[in-house]
């Protein structure tokens, strides 16, 4: 496997830090995740539980070793830095100074170990004047203004249900990992990886920054592209109650649908974002509400129209497609697990469905506490 031989001390909880991990132990990192004494990872005790763990926790954790540590205790801070020695990656999701203060920071480590990659995850990151602010994901959407324009239909902001901002920061943790390594076959040397989840997500923010950035000004979401300002980029209500999401604004798009549709004429409307779309808009609203999805289904997908229908969790993990990309694993107890999306030619994932108890390798890695 890619990853056979590279050891992983992983100090972080909930989902930036964990998701970046489990994508490095499903390609064959030995990943050793360190949980605080007493509860471990709090995601160990947050949501629904269909056997030894929640779903929230084994989906994140699969395949990897965990053991406890005290980390203000010195013979236990003494254990972690003797793993440590032997580490590659060091991931950690604690506030700025905190490792420092702990003896665990990156010039701590680093002196003992030249070789070892250090990641620290956080808000805003370890300088500026919010490093020591603690937010979570819809704290840094708010702050980066992404949520100023993620809007319901009523223009109000509208609690965003990905985590945008600690998935985004997740991948690009894992992305500087993989080029820090890969500096270090060259060089011999590790790296330090100061990963702000506000830096991350205004950087992912590029396609809707472009009036802020050229005339410094907000723009209105219900006028742009992507934000609601766009007939052919919308979410409409079919007849039963359920809808269709039109997700693609290239004109073949709009001319296949607005041409079945028998008006032609509004496709002009659509060349560009803004108000002047509103009747096109009303137009596909009327029409959607008149037939069921499923006619709505069957119909746009002799059309070479892009959309999407609007499925429940339950009807996308049951999603035909997803079960011939192989995403949805079954484990022996009968509980279903996503598989790794990133599926290579050579040496692909081998994922261990297996969720480490808390400190089950604690003896084996540690030796008798």
């Amino acid at each position: 496997m890619k990853l056979a031989g590279v050891r992983v001390v992983d100090l972080s909880v909930f989902l930036p830090g964990p998701y970046l991990t489990k994508a490095l132990a499903d390609h064959g990192a030995e990943v050793i995740k360190v949980e605080a004494p007493g509860e471990g990872d709090p995601v160990r005790h947050l949501g629904p539980s269909d056997g030894p763990s929640t779903v929230y926790f084994r989906n994140l954790n699969r395949g990897k070793k965990s053991v406890v540590l005290d980390l203000k205790d010195a013979a236990d801070k003494g254990k972690l830095l003797s793993l440590c020695d032997s580490a590659d990656v060091f991931v950690e999701s604690f506030r700025p100074g905190v490792m420092d203060r702990l003896g665990i920071g990156y010039a701590q480590l680093s002196a003992r170990n030249s070789r070892l990659v250090y990641c620290s995850i956080s808000a805003f990151g370890q300088s500026g004047p919010c490093r020591d602010r603690p937010s979570h994901d819809m704290g840094v959407e708010a702050v980066s203004g992404v949520l100023s324009v993620s809007q319901g239909r009523d223009g109000q902001p509208a609690i965003p249900a990905v985590p945008a901002a600690d998935m985004i920061a997740s991948l690009q943790g894992l992305a500087g990992i993989l080029m820090a390594l890969l500096r270090r076959e060259k060089t011999g040397e590790g790296d330090f990886l100061d990963l702000s989840m506000h830096d991350c997500m205004v950087s992912a923010s590029a396609n809707l920054l472009g009036p802020a950035l050229a005339e410094n000004r907000q723009q209105v979401a219900r006028h742009e592209r992507t934000t609601g300002g766009a007939a052919f980029y919308q979410i409409y209500d079919t007849a039963d109650g359920r809808h269709v999401a039109l997700a693609g604004q290239e004109m073949k798009f709009v001319r296949n649908l607005l041409g079945a549709l028998g008006r032609p004429e509004l496709a002009p409307l659509c060349e560009k974002p803004g108000p002047h779309q509103q009747p096109v808009e009303q137009f596909l609203r009327n029409e959607f509400r008149q037939k069921t999805l499923e006619h709505w289904v069957a119909s746009l997908s002799k059309l070479d129209v892009c959309f999407g229908e609007l499925k429940t969790f339950p009807e996308a993990l049951g999603d035909a497609h997803l079960a011939a990309r192989g995403m949805v694993l079954v484990d022996g107890l009968g509980r279903r697990h996503l598989n790794s999306p990133l599926r290579f030619a050579h040496e692909p994932a081998r994922v261990d469905l297996h969720e480490p108890a808390l400190n089950e390798h604690g003896s084996k890695i540690l030796g008798k506490r």
